[in-house]
Protein backbone atom coordinates (compact mmCIF):
# COMPACT_ATOMS: atom_id res chain seq x y z
CA UNK A 1 0.00 0.00 0.00
CA UNK A 2 1.08 3.55 -0.62
CA UNK A 3 0.35 6.74 1.29
CA UNK A 4 1.18 10.17 -0.02
CA UNK A 5 1.21 13.80 1.15
CA UNK A 6 2.70 16.89 -0.47
CA UNK A 7 3.44 20.51 0.24
CA UNK A 8 3.47 22.87 -2.75
CA UNK A 9 5.60 25.95 -3.41
CA UNK A 10 8.40 25.13 -1.00
CA UNK A 11 11.54 27.26 -1.00
CA UNK A 12 14.04 24.64 0.16
CA UNK A 13 17.08 22.98 -1.39
CA UNK A 14 17.59 19.24 -1.30
CA UNK A 15 20.80 19.78 0.71
CA UNK A 16 18.92 21.73 3.40
CA UNK A 17 16.15 19.11 3.43
CA UNK A 18 18.74 16.35 3.90
CA UNK A 19 20.36 18.29 6.75
CA UNK A 20 17.03 18.68 8.54
CA UNK A 21 15.82 15.11 8.03
CA UNK A 22 17.85 13.29 10.66
CA UNK A 23 16.76 10.54 12.97
CA UNK A 24 17.21 12.91 15.92
CA UNK A 25 15.00 15.57 14.31
CA UNK A 26 12.24 13.07 13.49
CA UNK A 27 10.76 13.50 16.97
CA UNK A 28 10.35 17.25 16.26
CA UNK A 29 9.03 16.76 12.72
CA UNK A 30 6.57 13.89 13.22
CA UNK A 31 4.13 13.66 16.14
CA UNK A 32 3.85 9.88 15.61
CA UNK A 33 7.51 9.51 16.66
CA UNK A 34 7.63 10.21 20.38
CA UNK A 35 11.22 9.37 21.32
CA UNK A 36 14.58 8.92 19.64
CA UNK A 37 16.45 6.19 21.49
CA UNK A 38 19.58 6.16 19.32
CA UNK A 39 20.91 8.09 16.32
CA UNK A 40 24.04 6.94 14.48
CA UNK A 41 23.28 9.13 11.43
CA UNK A 42 22.50 6.27 9.02
CA UNK A 43 20.65 4.11 11.56
CA UNK A 44 19.14 4.29 15.00
CA UNK A 45 16.13 3.38 17.14
CA UNK A 46 12.90 5.27 17.74
CA UNK A 47 9.76 4.83 19.75
CA UNK A 48 6.66 5.57 17.71
CA UNK A 49 2.94 4.91 17.52
CA UNK A 50 3.64 1.21 16.77
CA UNK A 51 6.30 0.69 19.45
CA UNK A 52 10.11 0.57 19.36
CA UNK A 53 11.80 0.08 15.99
CA UNK A 54 15.20 0.22 14.36
CA UNK A 55 15.31 2.96 11.70
CA UNK A 56 17.64 3.28 8.74
CA UNK A 57 18.30 6.64 7.05
CA UNK A 58 19.49 6.84 3.46
CA UNK A 59 20.38 10.01 1.57
CA UNK A 60 18.71 10.23 -1.85
CA UNK A 61 19.44 12.61 -4.71
CA UNK A 62 16.53 14.89 -3.73
CA UNK A 63 15.87 13.96 -0.10
CA UNK A 64 15.95 11.12 2.41
CA UNK A 65 14.49 7.62 2.71
CA UNK A 66 13.77 6.11 6.12
CA UNK A 67 12.94 2.46 6.68
CA UNK A 68 12.12 0.19 9.58
CA UNK A 69 13.97 -3.03 8.72
CA UNK A 70 12.47 -5.04 11.59
CA UNK A 71 8.88 -3.94 10.86
CA UNK A 72 6.77 -6.92 9.76
CA UNK A 73 5.09 -4.63 7.21
CA UNK A 74 8.41 -3.32 5.76
CA UNK A 75 7.36 0.28 6.47
CA UNK A 76 9.44 2.84 4.58
CA UNK A 77 8.98 6.52 3.80
CA UNK A 78 10.72 9.02 1.60
CA UNK A 79 10.69 12.77 1.86
CA UNK A 80 11.88 14.49 -1.30
CA UNK A 81 11.74 17.82 -3.07
CA UNK A 82 11.54 18.18 -6.82
CA UNK A 83 12.53 20.98 -9.17
CA UNK A 84 9.04 22.43 -9.03
CA UNK A 85 9.54 22.97 -5.29
CA UNK A 86 7.00 20.34 -4.28
CA UNK A 87 7.87 18.53 -1.06
CA UNK A 88 6.57 14.94 -1.09
CA UNK A 89 6.08 12.44 1.73
CA UNK A 90 5.63 8.93 0.34
CA UNK A 91 5.09 5.99 2.70
CA UNK A 92 4.75 2.31 1.77
CA UNK A 93 4.12 -1.07 3.34
CA UNK A 94 4.48 -4.50 1.76
CA UNK A 95 0.80 -5.48 1.79
CA UNK A 96 -2.07 -4.49 -0.50
CA UNK A 97 -4.67 -4.84 2.26
CA UNK A 98 -4.48 -4.45 6.00
CA UNK A 99 -6.52 -3.87 9.13
CA UNK A 100 -8.40 -0.53 8.84
CA UNK A 101 -7.00 0.76 12.16
CA UNK A 102 -3.45 0.10 11.02
CA UNK A 103 -4.11 1.81 7.68
CA UNK A 104 -5.47 4.81 9.55
CA UNK A 105 -2.35 4.93 11.74
CA UNK A 106 -0.14 5.00 8.63
CA UNK A 107 -2.27 7.78 7.11
CA UNK A 108 -1.87 9.69 10.38
CA UNK A 109 1.90 9.02 10.34
CA UNK A 110 2.22 10.44 6.83
CA UNK A 111 0.05 13.43 7.72
CA UNK A 112 2.10 14.02 10.87
CA UNK A 113 5.23 14.30 8.70
CA UNK A 114 3.47 16.80 6.44
CA UNK A 115 2.25 18.85 9.41
CA UNK A 116 5.67 18.83 11.08
CA UNK A 117 7.41 19.88 7.89
CA UNK A 118 4.88 22.66 7.31
CA UNK A 119 5.52 23.90 10.83
CA UNK A 120 9.29 23.74 10.28
CA UNK A 121 8.99 25.65 6.98
CA UNK A 122 6.83 28.37 8.52
CA UNK A 123 9.27 29.01 11.40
Amino acid sequence: MEFFEQIDSVDLTSAKLQAVLTISNSVDLCASITEVLEDNQSNGRVYCVWGEFAVNREILDQGVRFSMPSCPNALAWTITIDNDKVLSVHCTINKQNHDPDFIESIQDFTTDWKTGLEHYLSA
